[in-house]
């Protein structure tokens, strides 16, 4: 009980600063319990990103304190869990890498952001690892183990740690380059587990994309036979050769979120005032492989602030300047889209891994949360106690400002599915929670 005290007093000391809602209340089900076969002593978690309660393209307190991990501990506690330590920022540093926030909304496609730089868990006595500044340390051990960035691939690396700050983070300096994940998985010993692990075998070459990195592996799409082999690897130590119970989460459709569906052809001439607006992008490596964007070509959240900006091109009449991507004399780059071809590329890929996913768990009696179908399933909108919710940007209510990550609400939705899929699967009674209580995006005060 000692994380859940803790939750209060940080939220209600730091509420005005957090933009926290109230502590979430318990959609108690009439009799919760864990089945005959659960046992929620010690809980847990492995994953990236999404694991770690990562949003509005940061890691800090709040986040932290309202991941799926977290909400599902919570949950866990009415039917005999155990206490879930996470690496949690301090109150002081509950910034922890810095995060996004809006500061206006001109319209519902074109926020404002500004970068939150105060009160953060950043270290400049030390040199920042390839994959950026180094963070305060958190070496006791924890519950929640998910590492931002983590691929199933870089698992097996004993080099990730010297790589990856958030794997740093959890690291004694005597390991740091020294100990790969999966390792430090082995020695985590759970009574139940979460694994959601395997997005960024994927979804880091589609955020570039589709454009890897030649001399880095982890930017390419992560070879099946090496997925699945480190992959059976990972769940074969949670499981204890059959003896642990869990829950195993797919890979989403990457294309299903609102980072790859915001910026498309009709919002980009509305936005230049233009209806008929012509936009072009590089398909190839080749001068002429240039074509006319379409609405199967999808536009990256990130190339947003890029479009129409005015750049200097060379031409065979001098120096001209020509908007960045209404001329095919300077087209949105290769990585600035997912192209038609490269969704196809992307979607196959991902399916290759799920199929690996879903055999492997399979093979150990653990039940999936078919994440991929959840997602799709959601692209239309749905509604929970009156409230609507899509994967619309902002307005949708799920996703954060790095449209990619959840919000806190998002994320309670995510949690209520694991529970719903271990009550089916284990004839477990735990009791879900209400989604109302957590937070959506946060709009700037106008007052």
């Amino acid at each position: 009980m000692k994380k859940y005290i803790y939750k209060v007093s940080v939220l209600a000391l730091f509420g005005s600063v957090l933009f926290t809602s109230c502590e979430p209340e318990v959609d108690y089900e009439v009799n919760p319990s864990a089945g005959e076969e659960l046992d929620f002593s010690n809980y847990v978690a492995v994953g990236n990103s999404l694991t770690a309660g990562f949003q509005d393209g940061g890691l800090y307190l709040e986040g932290q304190l309202y991941s799926y991990p977290a909400i599902l501990a919570d949950q866990f506690e009415e039917v005999g869990g155990g206490e879930f330590v996470q690496p949690l920022f301090t109150a002081a540093q509950r910034n922890g890498s810095g995060y996004l926030r809006l500061a206006a909304l001109p319209t519902p496609t074109s926020p404002v952001t500004e970068r939150v730089t105060d009160n953060l868990a950043v270290r400049t006595d030390v040199p920042p690892l390839p994959g950026g500044p180094r963070l305060t340390k958190f070496t006791q051990p924890v519950n929640n183990l998910a590492v931002p960035g983590m691929s199933v691939l870089s698992s097996y690396s004993t080099q990730y740690g010297a790589i990856n700050p958030y794997f740093e983070r959890l690291l004694p300096d005597a390991e740091v380059g020294t100990k790969s994940y999966l390792q430090r998985v082995a020695e985590a010993d759970p009574t139940f587990f979460t694994l959601w692990l395997g997005n960024n075998d994927i979804l880091t070459y589609a955020t570039n994309g589709a454009v890897a990195d030649p001399a880095n592996p982890l930017s390419d799409k992560t070879p099946v036979v090496s997925f699945k082999t480190i992959y059976s690897l990972l769940v074969n130590e949670l499981t204890d050769g059959g003896e642990v119970e869990g829950v195993i989460a797919n890979i989403p459709d990457v294309t299903a979120v609102p980072f790859f569906n915001t910026v498309t052809l009709a919002a980009i001439r509305q936005g230049a005032g233009a209806p008929d607006l012509k936009v072009y992008i590089k398909v190839g490596p080749a001068p002429s492989d240039v074509r006319e964007l379409t609405a199967d070509d999808l536009v990256l959240l990130s190339a947003k602030a890029n479009i129409g900006r005015p750049d200097q091109v060379q031409t065979p009449n001098g120096p001209v300047v020509i908007p960045h991507g209404f001329n095919p004399a300077n087209p949105l780059n290769d990585n600035e889209v997912l192209d038609k071809d490269e969704v196809v590329e992307v979607k196959n890929h991902t399916k290759l891994l799920n199929d690996a996913i879903a055999e492997i768990a399979a093979a150990n009696n653990i039940p999936v949360f078919d994440v991929n179908a959840f997602f799709n399933s959601i692209k239309g909108g749905f509604k929970i106690d009156e409230v609507t919710y899509s994967p619309a940007f902002i307005s949708g209510n799920l996703f954060s400002l790095d449209g990619i990550h959840l919000t806190p609400r998002g994320y309670a939705i995510i949690a209520n599915e694991f529970i719903r899929v271990a009550n089916e699967y284990y004839n477990a009674s735990i009791p879900t929670v209400d989604v109302t209580q957590y937070r959506t995006v946060v709009f700037p005060n106008n007052n």
